[in-house]
């Protein structure tokens, strides 16, 4: 007879299912919370005003909504967006949060998931969630909410990487689900390019814990592995996150390299130094026609510098090639990054790239039969 595998069993047979892509994908329970993708990528900024001048100025993007001091910019037609958050006294700029769109979304009923699996609720004074906790936020008329207040969920996984979990028709706005916002307001600059979506996140986890998690509450499955670590899969389309450190269960087990290769200057990591924090190492968003050569003409006519191999300076950008090693293709995928005002570090890549092979990393085969 199947029996039903319990939390405790699944979390402990995972080192032996990180053997067997195929079981490790049939091994899991459906997800708790059925979302589209990733629909925000949250910046802390040390200049609100200097970050959006500089994101306008590149992506042409309007302002979408505002929340208080944190201004949102529409990715392509919305609702999904770039928040710039102001830093707070001693708080280093960051890319501070990600976020999930979620069908039939209600914070009641995720607040009782979540509790269901060992996330707890944050103290009601805490200003961000720990790890393991979820804070429901109220916001105000003043940080754009209902008059009667409009209601937010962050969470934090294992490793303390923050989270936001909403409609999937959230724009930052009032209403129950806070997807009431005003006319956009048109950026004042037409930008270089055009930004049409999200693509993925590269997250430094240090608890093993983490990756289950996400596997969990999302039914995280691995879309194609770069040598051995998996790009999971978040909704349906080619939206994923990749874990590096020590997060959780690779092909062949272990933790995960770099997404990159060697890690990025100064973050250290596996044979390159101490471990790194817990941190979301960069996000990446999408635009149709990619081209690495001329997008990098565009943003060193903009100002940025092109540099040769990674680094974190600000207002710098290089591409890097993914060998055949790794998934890329032949000669190398290019993989291009620049560096913003604060030197928070941003891909981008065509709206078809799913950190696969071929030029564009656009090819991403099934998993092959167990």
């Amino acid at each position: 007879m199947n029996m039903p595998i319990d939390r405790r069993h699944f979390l402990a047979a995972l080192p032996a299912l990180a053997l067997s892509p195929r079981a490790l994908v049939q091994a899991q329970a459906q997800p708790q919370f059925r979302t589209t993708g990733l629909s925000q990528i949250t910046l802390t900024v040390s200049d609100v005003k200097r970050s959006l001048d500089f994101y306008q100025g590149l992506f042409g993007m309007p302002v979408q909504a505002r929340q208080g001091s944190t201004v949102l910019l529409r990715i392509g037609n919305g609702p999904r967006f770039i928040a710039l958050r102001p830093a707070a006294a001693g708080e280093s700029p960051s890319i501070s949060a990600l976020g999930f769109g979620v069908q039939d979304f209600s914070i009641d009923r995720a607040m009782q998931t979540l509790a269901a699996h060992g996330i707890t609720a944050a103290p009601a004074n805490a200003v961000k969630p720990g790890p393991k906790q979820a804070l429901v936020r109220t916001r105000r008329q003043n940080e754009g909410g209902s008059p009667d207040g409009t209601r937010d969920l962050f969470v934090a996984d294992p490793s303390g990487i923050v989270f936001q979990l909403h409609d999937v028709s959230y724009c930052g706005g009032s209403g129950a689900l806070g997807n009431v916002c005003p006319v956009a307001e048109p950026s004042p600059k037409p930008g270089i390019m055009a930004l049409k979506d999200t693509s993925h996140f590269t997250i430094a986890a240090s608890d093993p814990t983490t990756v289950p998690m996400y596997m969990e509450l999302f039914g995280l499955k691995p879309m194609v592995y770069q040598a051995a670590t998996p790009a999971w899969q978040i909704g349906n389309g080619v939206h994923f996150l990749m874990f590096i450190g020590g997060g959780g269960p690779t092909r062949g087990g272990g933790a995960a390299p770099p997404a990159g290769g060697a890690p990025p200057a100064g973050r250290g990591g596996p044979g390159g130094g101490p471990a790194r924090p817990s941190a979301i190492d960069h996000a990446c968003v999408a635009i149709d026609n990619f081209d690495p050569a001329a997008v990098t003409k565009l943003l060193v006519g903009y100002g940025l510098k092109q540099q040769e191999g990674q680094g974190r300076s600000p207002l710098v950008t290089y591409i890097s090639l993914r060998m055949p090693n790794r998934g890329g293709a032949e000669g190398g995928t290019p993989e291009l990054y620049f560096t913003d005002p604060d030197g928070l570090a941003i891909q981008i890549q065509d709206v078809k790239y799913c950190g696969g092979g071929g030029f564009l990393g656009e090819l991403c085969p099934p998993l092959p039969p167990a």
